[in-house]
């Protein structure tokens, strides 16, 4: 069992509390602008120009930064501080098929054995990604982003692992990262998907306690990000100039 103390920025688990710490503000902070691409795949973060831009002092960002290393979201380089880790395609097929096989039997599991209070807080977190993709349109995308991770956590809610949940949580930052790219690229429009069908089919599944039909829909999901991202990266029609193994 992890201990309570262990991985203690992971049990911000909604993305709506306020921190508690600037340890955790600044970690936030930089973990948003990694994920958003703000900050380069494979920028240098120096912590003389980093602090006063997130308005903390040097010892609290690197604090931060250490943070980030258990995210793998940043490298150390020995003593030369620290830099964004670099993003490939070779990388996004390594967690796609990661996230698949993890968060698909932790899907199965959830359904299993799933009460209740696990099928009210499901229906709570799909109708609240509902209205935020009724809304997401040209607005700000966090309050989709911070509602599709509360509808994935919740569809493995009652999974009994806590270690499952925690590499599924790393899992689903690195995937957020490519799925800005997918963003930025044209590949995640609605000529290209309805994400709020492949919502609705994996809710839908998992709530009649279908396992396998649950498990497939959110296989597809999952992977269809990794699809339409390598189909953009190779295709020569593609604004961006990005080599064939590194999204930068």
């Amino acid at each position: 069992m992890l201990p309570p103390e262990r991985f203690s920025a992971h049990r911000l688990s909604s993305d709506t509390q306020a921190p508690r710490t600037l340890v955790e503000r600044a970690y936030l902070a930089l973990r948003q602008d990694i994920i958003s691409g703000t900050l380069a795949p494979g920028a240098r973060l120096r912590v003389e120009h980093l602090k006063d831009h997130y308005g903390v002092g040097a010892g609290t960002l690197r604090e931060a930064l250490a943070l980030l290393l258990s995210d793998a979201l940043v490298v150390a380089e020995g003593q030369r501080g620290f830099r964004v880790t670099s993003i490939s395609l070779a990388d996004l097929e390594d967690i796609t098929a990661t996230r698949v096989m993890l968060e698909t039997d932790a899907l199965r599991q959830s359904i299993r054995h799933g009460d209740a209070a696990w099928e009210q807080q499901l229906n709570d977190a799909f109708e609240a990604l509902s209205q935020a993709e009724q809304r997401r349109g040209g607005l700000d995308p966090l309050p989709w982003e911070q509602a599709n991770k509360r509808f994935h956590e919740a569809l493995i809610a009652a999974h009994r692992s806590p270690w499952t949940k925690y590499l599924l949580s790393i899992l689903y930052r690195q995937a957020e990262r490519y799925r800005h790219v997918a963003i930025r690229l044209g590949a995640q429009t609605p000529r290209h998907r309805d994400v709020h069908r492949e919502h609705t089919d994996i809710y839908q599944a998992a709530i009649a306690r279908q396992e396998a039909r649950a498990a497939l829909a959110l296989e597809a999901h999952i992977q269809l990000t990794c699809d339409l991202l390598r189909q953009a990266v190779r295709d020569p029609l593609t604004p961006l100039s990005l080599p064939q193994t590194q999204i930068a």
